[in-house]
């Protein structure tokens, strides 16, 4: 990064807050849909203006409840229109929204709301106030508790109740608020103990949205269609679908359950697209099965992948060749545009994939069927996006740095990176913070990387997550993991080895792809449990596992591996809400086989 791209996006960004750039874009654009939602079979709307009227109502209902400056409001819902109009209007208070997880259990909305101090709070319906009841009397700082959608439990206001106050004055309200305000607390996933509270400044925000248009690959912004799926708890799902659209004028179509994204993607055709790797994995495994439930047509799709690979890459880089124009387009219009129809994915201008490592390979089959897909690396504590690139992609990285970001190896390796999207701290945690942040401003990622002759970052793995060995070799099990989803019966994988003799894993079937092959070749179950201990399936599993372990020296291998049936479900005891492995839970949850891999 050269510091004069710094110091550029600094001068853009002086001043602003995520409240005035969302009175500029309601200013250009008032009649421009902002938020689309479904309500049964029909689809809803609310304009630019429309949108910005609740948000006023709001303001002023906020503070009729005594929301003041500095207070912080605790959001608990769905992906819905109603959480973007309090989110800004809590900032228009000059208090900061803190979302959490709608899957937290009682005890986890016990920690969350009351490490944030939160003074008030709104959640979307009974079974979440039902969350709340219990911890209410230990949540000291908690006052009023609203509902979006009234139910049998008392709450103390309503979401109607709420907008039922005459409009604020937003332009005056914007002008209080300063960049160095939170914009937000977003919570750490807790995979190495109890989460921590990141905080986000206006400015972190703003830096981060300036320095990704400058890399977007289209010119106009405004009218752009995203789903929103995934948690607005997550730094990535804010980002996206929340304060770029504020900024640059998107069209949000709010999708309240992740597991419904392919139906709307269909309706809706998004131009911009972010997906966690579980996403892409389930999407690609449904047109594999689809596809290949024709052997022949199948086995020409394949070939058509296998063709078009090394041409996606030259055009991601701008090297085609005049043979590379007709075989794509012969490629694109006969195989390929199908599919992107059949997903809904054919005006996608802008994919990206994140919070989690995905496999190149997988990257590689979206871009030659057409999909611009590529890898976003990054992390709470730096507003989400590090690395970054939308052209030029290198599968297997994560790209080079981002504008206006200093990317750097320390001497163990770790990856440290500055720049005006790094956090203050963690909210009441200087110890933390102290550790993750150095006097010069550098933050530590916590991550092992390299960087090529490109300034192309790799990620190794996690610092902390570095298998090592009974032998003392130290081996990454993200590599491993990716390698071995690659094989089309596993899903989701798990590497085990630390002080054990050799490296051994857990694989989960492929709920889409194990089935398929198994009505193909006759077999006969009642549950993906049983299916998995079908000795036919182990041995074509086995198969594939000795195949793309072949690459990797002997030392680093798979040796042996246990099949397992239930697919591991985000935010549980064994996956975070954004499908990172919490690798202490799945140890607890599978030790008895865990043992028996090693057993003599």
């Amino acid at each position: 990064m050269e510091p004069a791209q710094s110091s550029a996006i600094e001068q853009v960004i002086a001043g602003q807050t995520v409240a005035r750039l969302f009175l500029a874009t309601v200013e250009a654009h008032p009649d421009v849909v902002a938020l689309r939602w479904k309500d049964g079979d029909a689809w809803r709307e609310w304009s630019y203006g429309e949108y910005a009227d609740r948000v006023a109502r709001a303001v002023t209902g906020w503070r009729a409840l005594g929301v003041e400056p500095g207070d912080r409001v605790v959001l608990m819902m769905r992906n819905r229109p109603e959480f973007h109009v309090a989110d800004l209007a809590a900032l228009f208070c000059g208090a900061t929204p803190v979302s959490i997880y709608n899957s937290s259990a009682s005890d986890q909305v016990e920690y969350l709301a009351g490490h944030a101090k939160a003074t008030i709070g709104l959640v979307e319906d009974d079974g979440l106030l039902g969350r709340f009841a219990p911890v209410r009397s230990a949540l000291i700082d908690l006052g009023a508790l609203g509902v979006v959608e009234p139910g049998e439990l008392d709450a103390d206001f309503t979401w109607a109740d709420l907008l039922a106050h005459e409009p604020a004055d937003l332009a005056a309200a914007a002008a209080v608020g300063q960049p160095e305000d939170l914009a937000t607390v977003i919570y750490t996933s807790g995979t190495t103990g109890p989460p921590k509270g990141v905080m986000i400044t206006n400015r972190n925000v703003c830096f981060s949205i300036e320095s990704l248009r400058r890399i977007l690959p289209f010119t106009e912004y405004v009218g752009k269609r995203l789903v929103s799926y995934l948690p607005m708890a997550h730094i990535a799902e804010r980002m996206v679908s929340h304060y770029q659209p504020a900024a640059l004028g998107y069209e949000v179509t709010c999708c309240p359950e992740p597991g419904a994204f392919a139906a709307y993607a269909r309706e809706v055709h998004p131009n911009v697209m972010f997906g966690v790797p579980r996403v892409w994995e389930k999407l690609q495994a449904g047109v594999v099965a689809a596809i290949h439930a024709d052997p022949e047509k199948g086995g020409q799709f394949d070939q058509a992948v296998a063709a078009a690979e090394p041409i996606a890459l030259r055009r991601s880089w701008g090297e085609m060749t005049p043979e590379d124009d007709a075989t794509w387009a012969q490629l694109d219009a006969a195989v390929f545009g199908p599919v992107r129809a059949m997903l809904g994915l054919d005006q996608v201008e802008l994919a990206s994939s994140g919070a989690a490592p995905i496999p190149a390979s997988l990257l590689s089959w979206y871009l030659a069927v057409g999909i611009p897909l590529s890898e976003v690396y990054g992390m709470s504590e730096n507003t989400g996006a590090m690395t970054y690139t939308i052209e030029r992609v290198k599968p297997g990285t994560v790209g080079p740095a981002m504008p206006g970001t200093e990317v750097v190896i320390a001497d163990d390796g770790e990856v440290l990176c500055r720049g005006g999207h790094v956090f203050p701290g963690y909210l009441d945690d200087p110890e933390k913070t102290a550790e993750a942040l150095d006097s010069d401003g550098w933050l530590h990622s916590g991550d092992i990387g390299e960087l090529d002759e490109d300034g192309y970052l790799r990620i190794v793995d996690r610092k902390k997550e570095l298998i090592i060995t009974a032998g003392g070799k130290n081996i990454s099990p993200a590599n491993l993991e990716a390698a071995l989803k690659t094989v089309p019966l596993i899903g989701q994988a798990c590497a085990i080895g630390d002080q054990r003799p050799f490296v051994s894993a857990l694989v989960v079937l492929d709920g889409d792809a194990a089935p398929q092959w198994a009505k193909k070749h006759g077999i006969e179950y009642s549950s993906l449990t049983e299916l998995a201990r079908n000795p036919d399936v182990i041995a074509e599993i086995e198969k594939g596992v000795a195949e793309v372990m072949a690459p990797f020296n002997g030392a680093e291998r798979v040796k042996k591996v246990r099949v397992l049936g239930d697919e591991w479900l985000p935010d549980s005891d064994l996956l975070t809400p954004t499908s990172k492995l919490k690798r202490r839970g799945i140890h607890a949850a599978f030790g008895a086989e865990i043992e028996a891999l090693y057993a003599k």
